[in-house]
């Protein structure tokens, strides 16, 4: 597993005398100069990897016509247009040809031009250290007096890195997370229309209405009662299905850095949505516009108890809801049936090499950012349901103990996972839970004055308050162990570490840890180490003194008169 000791610094200020990629060795020679052992600093290679990309379809798409043609000793054909549908037809294994070198040309083009082009080096970097405990100094302190600079933080481990959005400027970030905020409240809050239009739809007197022609068939008894019990709840599935998407495209235009944080905050996203518009707007009260008119008809008081009225009122739907969400999706995930399909539909039209069939084998990673939110929807609803209507929780826990069973196999046994976060999930997942107690605990309050026990709510109200007070002591107590590195225990690492293994070349084993995908070829690693000189020696390469980042100790340093600064003997000393 790769060592902790990376980190990645962010919003890196300009210097007249240096280059990014000096101006970061530098600093970090002057300031932790015990422990700074290298650096990789940040490309916009975006366009370089769409070219490297477009390359490899290419030659993937000339295998196949090659193996075409020695089949049927016959010369393919193909369209030059979209797709190969339009345009002149031409020799396939030329054209391939022809595209794959020039391809290759404007990738060469473009690999030169970032490279050398001070534009495509970021105002960020990779840093490496010796040890977990300089890591964790430089990760968890201030760098300089302006803490608008110089940011730190924990780099994600490379296989979590999100190439794609390192090369969004930092200061567009505020910028962006501003646009996808609102972006979210109106989808959120414009969603609750059309699920609320699907809900009524799904109704059969909805249904009876908008398709008069199914009337005769929909009032036979066994038709009825099926689609009365299960038709709102596949309508809803059936309209949520391209939700998590929506809203995973949303969280990378907001510039999160590592795969991870991208789940993180879709799954954040789809649990609000979920409560807002599945448990409050068109599962609580009935549809969104029908809850809106009873609001705006009766006092503030009312509204707890009209909403303990109307949950135990939609417990069947829950049931329903539970079943064909929960327990269907436990089984297709068993049986995995939707991957099936999706196999054979890429074998079919999409693969054309074994590469290509290997690729389709690929079973992915389990989606926690549709699959976490989902699973605590059903905790939330066993817990409201606990007091109000419990015919609820047989249901509840026979998905848990389905799901426990079935994705325990399929991690262990089926699922590549892409990276490793640390337990990242953890707080927020905590954090849900106890939303869900506190909401469970004013539903029974809302219930309870339906009964006629107002004088019992005095005596209830320390519930949520007790549980937001244990929510503050669990964040106080444990969360830092999520977001910080103790420095005693990074020491103890360190001391294990080197006495397990005291000739472990670290420096070596991290060469091309941070190094951009597309980057690494042999010729590629040529420029990388072209691009760390002096690496092995206390000399920092740089065209003159910079004036910003070196102390006065080392502006009084001798110069030897090349083009290399010397560092002050103190620093050469440690």
């Amino acid at each position: 597993m790769l060592h902790i000791s990376h980190v990645l610094v962010r919003n890196i200020p300009p210097d007249p005398d240096e280059s990014v990629s000096e101006l970061v060795e530098h600093f970090f020679l002057v300031n932790h100069p015990d422990h700074y052992l290298r650096h990789q600093v940040v490309y916009d290679a975006n366009k370089l990897a769409d070219l490297v990309e477009k390359k490899k379809k290419m030659r993937n798409w000339l295998d196949y016509y090659q193996l075409k043609f020695e089949r049927k000793s016959e010369r393919p054909t193909t369209k030059t247009g979209w797709l190969g549908c339009f345009g002149s037809t031409v020799d396939a294994i030329d054209y391939c040809k022809e595209e794959i070198e020039k391809l290759g040309k404007e990738e060469v083009e473009e690999r030169e031009k970032v490279m050398k082009d001070p534009k495509s080096i970021m105002p960020a970097s990779f840093v490496s250290f010796r040890s977990r405990w300089g890591a964790a100094v430089c990760a968890q302190t201030q760098q300089t007096s302006n803490p608008t600079t110089w940011l730190t933080e924990w780099a994600p481990e490379p296989r979590d890195v999100y190439w794609n959005n390192l090369s969004i400027p930092f200061v567009s970030l505020t910028v962006r997370r501003l646009i996808v905020a609102v972006a979210f409240f109106f989808l959120n809050f414009f969603y609750v229309f059309p699920i609320a239009l699907v809900q009524a739809l799904a109704n059969l007197e909805g249904i009876e209405k908008a398709l008069p022609f199914l009337k005769p068939l929909i009032e036979i008894p066994s038709i009825k009662s099926v689609l009365q019990g299960f038709l709102p709840g596949i309508a809803l599935k059936i309209f949520l299905i391209v939700l998590p998407t929506i809203l995973m495209l949303m969280s990378q235009f907001e510039g999160l850095i590592s795969h991870s944080s991208l789940e993180r905050r879709t799954a954040s996203k789809y649990f609000i949505f979920l409560f807002f518009n599945v448990f409050l707007g068109s599962v609580i009260t009935g549809s969104a516009l029908e809850q809106l008119k009873t609001y705006l008809h009766q006092s503030a008081n009312d509204i707890p108890k009209t909403v303990g009225v109307a949950i135990p009122m939609k417990a069947t739907f829950f049931i329903t809801y539970v079943m064909v969400d929960g327990w269907s999706g436990v089984a297709l995930e068993i049986t995995r049936i939707r991957a099936f399909v999706i196999y054979h539909l890429k074998n079919w039209f999409l693969v054309k090499t074994e590469k290509d069939r290997e690729e389709a084998m690929d079973p992915g990673s389990i989606c926690f950012y549709w699959s976490e939110p989902r699973i605590q929807l059903y905790f939330l609803l066993g817990l409201v349901y606990a007091a109000v209507t419990p015919i609820l929780l047989p249901f509840i826990l026979v998905f848990f103990a389905l799901a426990y069973v079935v994705y325990r196999h399929q991690i262990i046994n089926v699922y590549n996972q892409r990276y490793e976060s640390g337990a990242q999930f953890w707080p927020q997942v905590h954090l849900r839970i106890i939303v869900a107690l506190i909401v469970s605990q004013l539903v029974l309050l809302g219930l309870l004055s339906t009964k006629g026990l107002e004088e019992a709510t005095p005596a209830l109200i320390v519930l949520p308050v007790l549980t937001i007070w244990f929510h503050k002591y669990c964040k106080n107590r444990f969360e830092p162990a999520f977001v910080r590195n103790p420095i005693q225990e990074a020491m103890k690492k360190d001391i294990l570490e080197r006495a397990r293994e005291p000739n472990f070349d670290l420096k070596s084993y991290l060469a091309d840890a941070y190094l951009h995908p597309v980057f690494k070829s042999d010729e590629v690693d040529k420029f990388y180490v072209a691009d760390d000189p002096g690496a092995e020696e206390v000399i920092v390469a740089t065209k003159r003194q910079s004036r910003r980042t070196t102390p006065v100790q080392s502006v009084q340093s001798k110069h030897d008169g090349s083009d290399r600064l010397l560092l002050p003997e103190s620093v050469i000393e440690r």
